[in-house]
């Protein structure tokens, strides 16, 4: 199969189910607090909650530069079937959960698990697609996390139908059974390292291996990589805010129950963030091929779009007001969303691709676990809907950082593409 020329296309669609698990694992359980709490009295406290959320967040966050220098080195395919093994298994002893610290560490080591996912498979999408293809190829696959995020919403439905224990346990048995199946059918690309090529070749043909320290400051050397921290960092405020806050933003601005507000907010960001992502990719690859900044600037308009976005969330009172306001987020965000490791492929060697994008993923989930506590203090003091809103500051310094200062080369290309 790896030699069908069709297999790139094929592998974004094996990585697609792989990332809507990978965030459908973890967005259930803030669905299902009310059905938990009735078994495991400490989820009742709001504090202890935020704890579980807290501890997959922060490990997550420092995990996920491990995981990206760990797959840049190994044959990428086993981490991604590994990792995908784990956090199923957690998943399934979820179900299995009888105290508040067992249901602790799991989260916690679903944080490990779940890091190594996502710089191991962005990179390798990167390796396989060309830049005539790279930003719609990833763009795809990140329309699969979105797609996970909208139906975790759907964990507290299924629970009051059956239990929180049956959620859990199904959806831990779906994965443990895919990642058997990917065992067979997924291939990392040859070459890369721990790949059946990268073994037969000679040891005097074998470049050096370079050290962690050595890859670490070859990245933080240059000035492009700190300006793509920070466009990467700055959109994950809010980013984060409509994954944390938006449906209780909605619940406010509109005075309705939040079993309305949730889907209604959910549902829109994920629907808006995959036409960005097919208005962004396709626009990218083809800019690309005429102007070299052609994926920044796809990357910037989309970014724009997202400033009078949050504005119009912030102070929103009326549907159509907050629904068109958060499908223009999701759509600028989706544009975004795309373009950050083709741009990051313009900037940085192949070689360590993957450790740069867990450097950056690192960057924006400790933004997220920033700005939920942040909003967490402007929904008690009445102030969510401004404090929303106050995020396009920190958008609008990112583009213009990026446009000023992000110098991007030519891509690489490969002669077996």
């Amino acid at each position: 199969m790896k030699r069908n020329k069709a297999y790139p296309w094929i592998l974004v669609g094996l990585l697609w189910f792989v990332a809507i698990l990978n965030y459908l694992d973890r967005q259930m359980l803030s669905t299902m607090q009310s059905s938990m709490q009735l078994d495991i009295r400490e989820l009742a406290i709001a504090e202890n909650f935020g704890r579980l959320m807290g501890i997959f967040l922060l490990i997550y966050g420092l995990m996920s530069p491990i995981a990206g220098m760990i797959a840049d080195r190994v044959n990428r395919k086993w981490l991604i079937v590994g990792s995908l093994f784990v956090w199923s298994a957690v998943t399934y002893g979820m179900g299995h959960a009888e105290t508040y610290q067992q249901v602790y560490w799991l989260r916690a080591l679903m944080g490990v698990s779940e890091a190594l996912y996502l710089p191991t498979g962005l990179a390798m999408i990167a390796d396989f697609h060309s830049s005539k293809t790279r930003s719609l190829a990833i763009g795809i696959h990140m329309s699969g996390l979105y797609t996970g995020q909208a139906l975790g919403g759907f964990g507290a439905t299924i629970a009051a139908n059956y239990s929180w224990q049956t959620v859990f346990h199904w959806f831990g048995i779906v994965g443990i059974v895919y990642a058997l199946i990917l065992i067979f059918i997924l291939h990392d690309k040859e070459g890369h390292g721990g790949t059946k090529k990268a073994k037969l070749v000679p040891k005097s043909q074998k470049a050096k291996k370079e050290s962690f320290g050595k890859s670490l400051a070859i990245l933080f050397s240059t000035l492009s990589f700190w300006i793509m921290l920070f466009y990467f960092m700055a959109p994950s405020f809010p980013g984060w805010a409509t994954k944390n806050w938006l449906p209780t933003l909605f619940s406010e601005n509109l005075g309705v129950e939040m079993a309305k507000a949730g889907p209604m907010a959910t549902i829109s960001i994920a629907i808006a963030s995959f036409i960005g992502v097919l208005i962004g990719g396709p626009l990218s690859d083809r800019w690309v091929q005429k102007n070299i900044r052609g994926r920044m600037y796809t990357s910037a308009i989309g970014l724009t779009l997202t400033i009078p976005s949050l504005i119009l969330l912030g102070f929103g009172h009326s549907y159509a007001g907050l629904i068109g306001a958060a499908m223009l987020f999701g759509i600028g965000f989706g544009m975004f969303d795309t373009n950050n490791m083709p741009i990051l492929c313009q900037i940085i060697p192949e070689k360590y691709r993957a450790t740069a994008y867990g450097f950056m993923n690192m960057m924006g989930v400790f933004a997220g676990y920033a700005v939920t506590l942040i909003l967490g203090s402007s929904t008690d003091a009445g102030n969510l809907g401004v404090d929303f809103s106050k995020l396009a500051i920190v958008v609008i310094v990112a583009v213009i950082l990026m446009l000023v200062f992000l110098k991007p080369k030519k891509e690489l290309t490969y002669t077996n593409e």
